[in-house]
């Protein structure tokens, strides 16, 4: 169950939001008397930094051990609370940067920076000219942010550190199309990134795609002794999680795959799929996929849009072609079960 703790006095700079938005930041925020006058000053300020009084966000739990699972992070996507303000779509997302321990295997804990207790964390998706308002707050016990890839504003870049305690509104239209990632960039990235603090942001282009089952896979690596090498590796955050629980999947759908590459330290992997071909949409900036693999490489936060359909029923593999990748955690299986017809 959600609880509120006590709330507490931050710093914002948001030059970016107009009058109304900043009232209607405060209403979600729950501010009121003090908060709201302190919202008030902070128009008035125009980008200096101001303090107001905001609750935090609600405490969660971490999702992997402790309340969701690999095969529901596959799936979930995060379309956030949508309004509509001056005739536009408006998304907002509310974030926290968390401290938590996650059990990777039966041996090894690792003490993670991340995002909404899960990592990686939350996949937001939008469509193509909404407007995307993140609500950010920090409370992991050192300064992060959140750089958004795409385009937006050089205010909105999340490159300035956003310290312990203290918020930061993100704000932005959703563009262009296709598949983008966030990650903490405050330094040593490799550090934060490797931490956790990463996710995937889609946007989807104006006219949707075709149908299909959609599902996030996200590749990286675990630094366990701080050594600046990976010792486990990881799809969506667990290792050897599908090899444990299979994906299930209906023989001859269609099958739409959003794939990054968030794995540090070492500069490519690879991904393959067993006893198939793919078809692929680089960065998804394209309608319709260009080419046909079955074995794609991928720098680090190279991503893309992979689609596919199985014929036979039956577990396929797929990992890395990096034998030591796979092995070391990154590696599982589609569970193909008969169900639409060819």
């Amino acid at each position: 169950m959600r609880r509120w703790t006590q709330s507490k006095t931050v710093d914002i700079k948001q030059s970016f939001l107009n009058r109304r938005q900043l009232l209607q930041a405060g209403l979600l925020l729950g501010v009121t008397g003090a908060g709201a006058i302190g919202l008030s000053q902070l128009w008035r300020s125009r980008g200096r930094s101001t303090t107001v009084t905001i609750p935090p966000l609600p405490q969660e739990e971490m999702h992997h051990g402790a309340g969701i699972s690999p095969l529901k992070v596959l799936r979930e996507f995060d379309y956030g609370t949508v309004t509509q303000e001056n005739g536009r779509t408006v998304r907002e997302f509310r974030v926290e940067a968390q401290t938590g321990e996650l059990q990777l295997n039966k041996s090894t804990k690792f003490i993670t920076w991340n995002l909404n207790g899960r990592v990686p964390g939350p996949t937001f998706r939008a469509t193509a000219g909404d407007r995307i308002r993140v609500i950010f707050y920090n409370k992991a016990g050192h300064s992060h942010s959140l750089h958004f890839h795409g385009t937006h504003p050089a205010a909105m870049d999340g490159v300035k550190p956003v310290r312990n305690g203290n918020v930061f509104i993100y704000e932005f239209d959703a563009e262009p199309y296709g598949v983008h990632l966030y990650h903490c960039h405050v330094a040593p990235v490799t550090r934060h990134i490797g931490k956790g603090l990463y996710g995937m942001f889609i946007i989807d282009p104006p006219q949707p795609r075709p149908p299909a089952d959609e599902m996030v896979l996200i590749m990286a690596g675990y630094d366990t002794n701080g050594d600046n090498k990976n010792e486990l590796y990881a799809f969506n955050g667990m290792p050897h999680a599908y090899m444990h629980q299979p994906i299930p999947i209906q023989q001859n759908q269609l099958i739409r795959l959003y794939v990054l590459n968030m794995i540090e330290f070492d500069p490519v992997a690879t991904f393959h799929l067993h006893a198939n071909l793919f078809r692929v949409n680089p960065t998804g900036r394209l309608l319709e996929p260009s080419y046909e693999a079955d074995v794609i490489t991928m720098g680090t936060a190279e991503r893309h849009i992979l689609e596919f359909s199985f014929k036979e029923t039956g577990k396929f593999m797929f990992h890395p072609h990096q034998d030591g990748i796979a092995e070391a955690g990154c590696m599982g299986y589609f569970d193909v079960i008969s169900g639409l017809p060819s």
